[in-house]
């Protein structure tokens, strides 16, 4: 799945999902949950608290 696709499933724009891969934006609890389920992977598992 392409940054351009998953931004389009969660509503948000390729932009974002670029930063939070890049650790330069730490996503609303909203869209955590929105991609935890869209990539079928748990939200614990998904951001790691440092």
């Amino acid at each position: 799945m392409t940054q351009e696709e998953l931004a389009k499933e969660c509503g948000v724009v390729r932009q974002t999902i670029n930063g939070i891969e890049n650790d330069k934006y730490d996503p609303t609890l909203e869209l955590a949950f929105k991609l935890s389920k869209i990539l079928n992977i748990k939200v614990d598992e998904l951001f790691i608290y440092e």
